[in-house]
């Protein structure tokens, strides 16, 4: 038997389902798991052993089943489908047309599914816990981790004092990116430390990060790899940081998967709803929202105003702040989020 697990969204998005996809797995052992999702993203959970298979998967599009997998496969019609996707019903169809013996969702209506149901408020990875443990599969934030909970360094980068510090400036939407001359001035009093740092960004945020690199930087102690690194690489050289600042994103996830420790700005969004759920004492983040305020649309293309309200000195103090304290053992899980820099 197969289950197909949708899951067709970004980095960040995908590394908040991991749990759930373990819960899956103890749900249904000894059934092959395939994952609907970005062929790259999903070559990479598999090469990792969360999932068995990927079926290269965007947006959502009819999904093609049955599937002749790698080495000529070939799924069953029937299988079981869980929907990590969404509240439907449009990933709910997708699965639909797939004719499984089952379909795991939160209920919709116009889906004609019934189902338990969808909380606005809830954390996006205790969400899809809490649809896999009400079949049997348990699972919970600790499932989050890519890695050791506790490499022998005690934190999964290198000792204290050696490390690079691994800035990502850019996002998906506006909403979400800070402006470039901030990361800039962020950038310059970190290498006036003696800080090494690396800048990150995908192959379209290139030009961002030629922004970001002080031009006195250009054959010193920034180092830009933006375009150039594989998912594997990217998430290799998070794993072995010192330090990750990013906004609100992929990157931060990495970070919260590895266990390194992160300063992360959240804009539109709050960080209890997508923050690091665990191993709080390693993750600082930084919101000047309101506490129970409704989200605002985090794909927007206008700088989110809480995001806007974030300063380069506000950053370089909690960075400073981040890199005094000893490494941090992994902690538990609670609170959902890392803590929260107050507004000045």
């Amino acid at each position: 038997m197969t289950v197909l697990a949708l899951r067709a969204l970004g980095l960040g998005d995908l590394l908040t389902g991991v749990a759930a996809l373990r819960g899956v797995r103890r749900a249904w052992p000894g059934h092959r798991l395939v994952l609907a999702a970005p062929e790259a993203l999903g070559q990479w959970l598999t090469d990792l052993g969360v999932v068995d298979a990927v079926l290269p998967t965007t947006g959502l599009t009819r999904l093609p089943w049955p599937w002749s997998g790698p080495g000529g496969a070939q799924d069953a019609p029937g299988c079981l489908a869980v929907n990590l996707h969404g509240r439907g019903p449009q990933s709910h169809r997708a699965l639909q047309a797939t004719q499984p013996d089952a379909l795991i969702a939160f209920g919709n209506p116009a889906a004609d599914h019934p189902g338990p149901h969808w909380d606005e408020d809830e954390h996006e990875v205790l969400r899809w816990c809490r649809l896999v443990s009400g079949v049997g599969g348990r699972c919970g934030p600790e499932d989050l981790r890519l890695g050791p909970a506790d490499p022998p360094d005690g934190h999964g980068a290198p000792e204290a004092g050696q490390g690079v510090i691994v800035v990502h400036p850019g996002a998906s939407a506006g909403a979400r990116r800070w402006p470039a001359p901030r990361w800039s001035r962020v950038v310059r009093a970190l290498t006036a430390q003696g800080l090494d740092v690396t800048l990150t960004g995908s192959p379209a945020e290139q030009k961002l990060c030629r922004r970001v690199r002080p031009a006195q930087e250009a054959d010193g102690a920034v180092r830009d790899t933006s375009g150039r690194l594989s998912l594997p690489a990217l998430a290799d050289l998070v794993s072995r940081a010192r330090l990750v600042v990013s906004s609100d994103t992929g990157v931060a996830h990495l970070a919260t998967a590895y266990g390194t420790p992160s300063v992360t700005l959240f804009g539109p969004t709050s960080p209890a709803l997508w923050g690091p759920a665990i191993d709080p004492a390693r993750h600082l983040v930084i919101w000047h929202g309101e506490p129970g305020e409704p989200s605002r649309d985090p794909n927007a293309e206008r700088l989110d105003p809480a995001l806007a309200r974030v300063t380069a000195e506000e950053v370089v103090d909690v960075c400073e702040s981040a890199l005094r304290q000893p490494p941090a053992p992994a902690a538990g899980t609670r609170p959902l989020f890392g803590r929260v820099r107050p507004a000045r």
